[in-house]
């Protein structure tokens, strides 16, 4: 994409749920109401599961937004688990929540005014019940909790006056005095059983009296509570208001309320029982399970360009609406697996298709398969790659890269960095980062592999010896399902100088090398460090007279240019200028010792384990090249472990 066009700007995309279904979820939602409508008056529970991000959310949301359209009498709540996290009483929480949003229905307090005041009432003592246990007081102090104190007053202030100073033993007693003998003269005991029939009496005359024929309460994000509070809520569903003509629909991923039920049952037995007490545990919670599918690759492709193109265009513009028409249609047959292609997107838009939309849209059908397979399917995840996509977009366009930076180009550079091998983007990165041209080679041999041109050759322009050592990793490579889908996709990244894209990349790690920043003084510094050991020898004044910043500045660069090599099978000049460094500048020692834990021991051979002794003098430094050496001596790389468990040998027998 060229970052000077004066064109529309892709926006950012929303990661919150809506109600423009482009995941075809619609259906549960429908089927979910159909039930909810059609059934008898008894009550239920619906479980809607999915993944994190799999779009419960949104399916919930659809529902609130259909549900009021059904019928007078059918009023719908919705209730967030985790805006409540941190709650002391989950229970308490959820059934306040409900009668409070009742309560908001302006109408209820004229049709129900006495109900209302019955059943806080209610609330009220289930609160002083919890945290007092019939308003005993602590063993230690004999008296009541701080907060045992507060809900005290504002269950008897509330029926006998507001009582003062409540901070004295013999206050709060003359409090709970007053209380029990309100409780006796109402005949009413402390009893939690009893209480819990009188709260769901009181509710069910509050809906009476409300005229609520149907009550509907979503649940959502109840897998994002501590375990504890996502079991509360659901048993209070259960324990209090459960009551005909009731439904609970719950959003929530199974496997996070199944993980909830082995903590909040932390004793139960090994085996089978362990494995299926959760889940019959949650079928008793949840009776009617809905689970929203991942979505494979067509569906990714399709869910991909809907985003990006109701973006350009708005959700609301006639030609995204027309587009959504083809989408569903497509959607509806999953098996088909047929995606919305270029075509259907210039036919739905008709006018308003434009260069900018032909460039989004490509790139969205070669990038779908590996973000599909990256994202296994999860709608969030897919949102969350293109919004970081059009950050990076827009940060290199604020910066002036100008047209140095392809949107296609970079797209599949950040498929790399979130979906690939960490090493394998690493090698990449650092190949390009310190070649003259910004091309990896290794990348460049991965592609005439997987393309069937097989590793390149002094006939391709290719130095033979850096194509042998790069063969090994290309080839491992290769053999990766996702690294070759990745490597499939469009454009070639091969002959693309990657400098520019990698200083785009670097708000997560630096994989640009320093030398660009280094003055020209600096660069003569490093180039005499790495022209062999008489070379690096005679840096040594120059090095003392550095500052700290410059010190680490050169030293960053060694250590890129080593990191770099594609091969360490023999000693490079490097790594004698490299200790010539720290020979010179001791306070380089654990950086030192930090490169060559770094170095990859499957291209190292022999010649690491020695040559220290200059560099590293300190106890503390040689105690910890000690442990390096053991770690070689342990490596499956024949040519290091020999002289590695020889070293460590000889260093025991001293």
């Amino acid at each position: 994409m060229s970052m000077t066009a004066k064109t529309r700007r892709l926006g950012y995309i929303s990661d919150h749920e809506t109600k423009v279904d482009l995941l075809r979820n619609e259906a549960i939602a429908e089927t979910v109401i159909k039930i909810i409508m059609n059934g008898d008056d008894r009550p239920m529970t619906i479980g809607v599961h999915g993944y994190w991000g799999a779009g419960k959310s949104s399916v919930l949301e659809m529902i609130a937004a259909k549900l009021p359209d059904q019928g007078d009498g059918t009023l719908v709540i919705r209730y967030n688990g985790w805006q409540f996290q941190g709650f002391e009483d989950a229970k308490i929480a959820l059934i306040e929540g409900i009668v409070h949003d009742l309560i908001e229905n302006r109408s209820l307090m004229t049709k129900a005014g006495e109900q209302v005041r019955n059943i806080l009432k209610r609330i009220d003592w289930l609160k002083v019940a919890k945290r007092t246990g019939g308003l005993a007081f602590n063993l230690v102090t004999g008296m009541p909790s701080p907060d045992q104190i507060s809900d005290i007053v504002s269950f008897v202030g509330s029926k006998i006056g507001s009582p003062s100073d409540l901070l004295t033993k013999e206050n709060a007693e003359a409090v709970a005095d007053e209380a029990k003998e309100y409780w006796k003269e109402k005949g009413e005991s402390p009893s939690v059983p009893a209480e819990i029939r009188a709260f769901r009496a009181a509710f069910s005359d509050l809906m009476k009296a409300a005229e609520v024929t149907r009550l509907v309460v979503l649940v959502d994000d109840l897998d994002r509570c501590l375990p504890e509070t996502a079991i509360e809520t659901l048993e209070a569903i259960r324990l209090f208001v459960m009551l005909p003509k009731t439904a609970f629909v719950i959003g929530a991923d199974e496997n996070m309320i199944k993980y909830a039920v082995t903590k909040h049952f932390p004793n139960l037995p090994e085996g089978e029982v362990a494995a299926e007490y959760p889940r019959a545990y949650l079928e008793k919670l949840i009776q009617i399970p809905f689970r929203i599918p991942a979505m494979g690759d067509a569906e990714t492709r399709t869910y991909l360009t809907l985003l990006v193109v109701g973006a350009l265009v708005g959700e609301e513009s006639p030609g995204f609406l027309a587009l959504l028409k083809v989408a569903t249609n497509y959607m509806s047959k999953p098996w088909e697996q047929k995606s919305v292609s270029e075509t259907d997107v210039k036919t739905a838009l008709g006018a308003v298709y434009d260069e900018e939309i032909k460039r989004s849209v490509i790139m969205v059908s070669r990038i779908a398969p590996v973000l599909a397979s990256g994202t296994n399917g999860n709608p969030r995840h897919v949102k969350r790659f293109v919004n970081a996509l059009n950050l990076r977009l827009q940060v290199a366009e604020a910066r002036g890269f100008g047209d140095a930076i392809d949107q296609a180009v970079l797209a599949k550079i950040m498929l790399a960095e979130q979906f690939l091998p960490e090493a394998m983007f690493t090698q990449v990165a650092r190949e390009a980062g310190t070649a003259a041209d910004g091309c990896s080679p290794s990348l460049a041999a991965l592609e005439k592999e997987v393309l069937g041109q097989g590793i390149a050759s002094d006939e391709d322009g290719v130095d033979p010896k850096v194509a042998a050592n790069v063969s090994a990793d290309v080839l491992q490579w290769a053999a990766d399902t996702k690294i070759r889908r990745w490597t499939e996709v469009l454009p070639s990244l091969a002959e693309v100088p990657l400098k520019p894209y990698l200083f785009v990349i670097n708000d997560v790690k630096n994989h640009t090398t320093s030398a660009a920043l280094l003055d020209p003084h600096l660069l003569e510094i490093v180039s005499k460090l790495t022209g062999g050991s008489f070379a690096a020898r005679s840096a040594s004044k120059d090095l003392k007279e550095l500052g700290p910043g410059d010190a680490i500045k050169v030293f960053d660069e060694l250590r890129m240019r080593l990191l770099a090599l594609p091969d360490l099978t023999k000693k490079p000049d490097l790594i004698d200028g490299i200790a010539a460094f720290v020979e010179t500048l001791p306070a380089f020692e654990t950086k030192y010792l930090d490169l060559l834990d770094e170095l990859p021991t499957s291209k190292l051979a022999g010649w690491v384990v020695g040559g220290h002794d200059k560099a590293v003098r300190s106890p503390t430094g040689q105690s910890r090249l000690a442990a390096i050496v053991q770690k070689w001596s342990q490596s499956s790389n024949p040519k290091l472990k020999g002289f590695a468990v020889a070293s460590s040998k000889i260093k025991r027998d001293r």
